[in-house]
């Protein structure tokens, strides 16, 4: 493991995302230095797509993103191909695919996430909605997955159960802000019962329909969370607790989401650094029981990635 890389990869972490950052700490630290490089190639991509620093800043143009994207596409071929990078993401990124014999197609996947977003995909339904989620989030939940040691596609499953609902929670808690940069996630046929254009999503007389909205986004989600919990006794204990509490920090986000109405976007949600500490005491708990508790099957009827 390059020493360097990782250590760049946790500073990339601590600024752009203290839930994932406190999750983390909770692996052992061969997990953690892979966890921390995969995640900074992933928040370096979505940053070139958006222009934007760790999650800040200006969104760039749609428009002026076909070139860039293919830009990120060479580099993670060639990472994924073990040749030598000079960018340190892209370092990061074929160090982990090489220690933990991830295939290439999972890295590329996750790139067509971006791929919608530069070409402003229409969502006409849910099932449209979740395959966005799979592609910027739930791939990445398998990926995070295999680097804790689990290859099996079960435990890949949920892994990537978890990551949909995350992403679900994400688009709930971002509805008014990404309205404002000409971003909708909402599946088109809930907007056409309604009679609104994604144009006018962000428009305060249209406050209560996104709290509804956000509360049906928040309702799908459950079902991945919950599958999720599923695949906790497949990971080693540490990485249970991880992710266990990266789920409970998440889930929470929704609760707030739905708990506030129409109030949820007066300014951006998360969790306090108290909410923090008693979900990660909560999570350990969760981990430690999923040693003695019979897996459920996962529910039927979910999005199942693509094999």
């Amino acid at each position: 493991m390059n020493a360097v890389l990782a250590e760049q990869a946790r500073q990339t972490i601590e600024a752009g995302s203290k839930s994932f950052a406190l999750a983390s700490r909770l692996f052992d630290a061969q997990t953690r230095a892979s966890a921390v490089m995969l995640y900074a190639w992933c928040r370096h991509c979505d940053d070139v797509i958006d222009g934007q620093q760790l999650g800040f800043g200006q969104v760039g143009a749609p428009q002026a993103g076909e070139s860039t994207l293919e830009e990120l596409r060479v580099s993670t071929r060639r990472a994924c191909a073990g040749e030598p990078m000079q960018q340190p993401a892209f370092a990061a990124l074929g160090e982990v695919v090489r220690m933990h014999r991830i295939p290439p197609r999972f890295p590329m996947q996750h790139l067509d996430g971006f791929a919608m977003d530069v070409r402003s995909r229409e969502y006409q339904t849910e099932a449209d909605t979740l395959e966005y989620c799979y592609h910027v989030a739930g791939v990445v939940g398998v990926m995070m997955s295999m680097i804790m040691g689990a290859r099996d596609d079960a435990t890949l499953d949920r892994a990537c159960d978890l990551g949909l609902a995350f992403q679900l929670t994400n688009i709930a808690r971002d509805l008014v802000e990404d309205a404002q940069i000409g971003r909708c996630y909402l599946p088109m046929n809930w907007l056409r019962e309604a009679g609104v254009e994604p144009a006018e999503l962000a428009e305060p007389a249209n406050r209560q329909l996104l709290s509804d909205w956000a509360a049906r986004l928040v309702d799908m989600a459950e079902p991945y969370y919950r599958s999720a919990r599923g695949g906790l006794s497949a990971l080693p204990m540490r990485s249970a607790w991880a992710v266990a509490t990266a789920r409970s920090v998440y889930r929470e986000i929704g609760i707030q989401v739905r708990q506030q109405g129409t109030h949820a976007w007066d300014e951006r949600i998360s969790t306090s650094r108290l909410d923090k500490l008693r979900l990660l005491c909560q999570a350990s708990g969760i981990a430690l029981s999923s040693r003695a508790e019979t897996t459920e099957p996962r529910p039927p009827g979910l999005w199942t990635r693509p094999r």
